[in-house]
């Protein structure tokens, strides 16, 4: 719960930004390519630093570097309510995108510690669902403050709770080796579950990474969640411009509607990526087919992005993205659980960041792509057919490059040990 936590309020400072588009847009007289690169600042610096992150995860531990991360996030978060232009707010999001870069690598870390195999497809659920449950409450609670007081106080909000959860982290969370309330029974069944051993890679970090990087499980893994960011960090970016510029709805109507089909995410994310599959696997059911059933489906579910670029209709449009996210949020927390089901010991920090840097390369990407086809078509039909085809290379990855997920061997130098 307190990870969840902590990737809503994540997320809080990522969707701001987006709400705030449309006034900082007129009061700085932006173009649709320059709202775009804000829109895609924060991801540029958060990509390039998932490997280095993850690899620091893998050396120091979740609760040293998340104690830091969490610190300088909540600073660097305060940083644009006092922006004065173009550049003040891109250099606000870079170092927003370097304090945030552990987030969700070293929640994916945590849950291989604290869960065993069968009971971790719903704990990765709920810090994945709290990603989509930010633009429920967290647009329209950005969006208030942002109409009513200006697009300053929505970044002053998210930088206070982003500071609150600072001080959460630091009074609650320890590894489990370090928890004073954890009893040697609940850390046997842990431990016999198939948690994930704490410790650093014997090999070293950066042989770790040359091993993990000619795995073709790896880039199958690799490639396949970086095709579902970028669909997810369109939506989570263009969303509430799109049915402002589109579909001609004011601010807060269109944070009433990109609500919707974040809802609808959250509820799949938990109920199909989380119970559902730790139900069935509880029952005898096979792991790989499973996982990788729903990590499919959820994929070719996305591509009813396809039905929003035929419809005018702000009603048929929400329903057309609430089935493509809703897909795209069941095989999201797959996704995150598998780097703690494949990695090598001391091996979950890099995979998952590896993983987490071309998706989040695509969170760069995709606004920016987004922005230059929206400027020169002055519609959404071509960036959501570039989506569309995203997404097919990444299910083509997925059925052929990822493979079952078992772990994958240690390194030949430690084997030999």
């Amino acid at each position: 719960m307190l990870l969840g936590v902590g990737v809503l309020i994540n997320y809080f400072d990522r969707i701001n930004l987006s709400v705030a588009a449309p006034q900082l847009k007129h009061d700085f007289g932006l173009t649709d390519g320059e709202l775009g690169w804000l829109l895609s600042g924060f991801f540029w610096s958060y990509a390039l630093l998932q490997i280095p992150t993850g690899m620091i995860l893998d050396r120091f531990g979740v609760t040293r570097v998340n104690r830091v991360s969490t610190f300088f996030w909540s600073l660097f978060s305060t940083l644009t309510a006092f922006a004065s232009g173009f550049g003040s707010i891109f250099g606000a999001r870079i170092l927003l995108g370097v304090a945030e870069a552990p987030g969700f690598p070293a929640s994916s870390k945590a849950t291989g510690y604290w869960f065993p195999r069968q009971e971790r497809a719903f704990a990765t659920s709920i810090f994945d669902a709290a990603a989509k449950f930010s633009n429920v409450i967290g647009v329209p609670l950005v969006a208030l403050a942002v109409v009513h007081f200006g697009w300053r106080w929505g970044f002053g909000i998210t930088g206070a709770l982003s500071f609150l959860y600072f001080l959460a982290f630091v009074i609650v969370y320890r590894d489990p080796s370090q928890h004073p309330r954890l009893s040697a029974e609940e850390r046997e069944y842990i431990r016999e579950g198939g948690a994930t051993p704490e410790g650093p890679a014997q090999g070293g970090e950066f042989g770790m990474l040359g091993y993990l990087l000619r795995n073709r499980k790896v880039w199958g893994l690799t490639i396949g969640f970086a095709a579902y960011g970028y669909s997810f960090y369109l939506f989570l970016t263009w969303l509430p411009n799109y049915l402002v510029d589109t579909m001609h709805m004011s601010i807060l109507k269109s944070a009433g509607y990109t609500a919707i089909p974040w809802a609808c995410a959250t509820v799949a994310d938990l109920v199909v990526g989380g119970w559902l599959i730790d139900h069935l696997i509880a029952r005898g059911f096979p792991e790989t087919p499973i996982r990788k059933t729903v990590l499919v489906a959820g994929m070719l579910l996305g591509l009813a992005v396809f039905g929003a670029t035929r419809t005018t209709s702000p009603v048929w449009a929400v329903v057309w993205i609430s089935i493509a996210l809703s897909g795209l949020a069941a095989a999201a927390p797959v996704g995150w659980s598998i780097p703690s089901l494949i990695a090598p010991r001391g091996g979950t920090g890099t995979i998952g960041g590896i993983m987490n840097f071309l998706n989040n390369l695509m969170g760069a990407v995709a606004p920016v792509t987004t922005g230059y086809i929206v400027g020169a078509t002055q519609s959404f039909t071509g960036a959501f057919l570039t989506a569309g085809v995203v997404l097919i290379v990444g299910i083509i990855a997925y059925v052929f490059l990822l493979g079952r997920l078992d772990p994958i061997a240690d390194p030949p130098s430690r084997r030999s040990d």
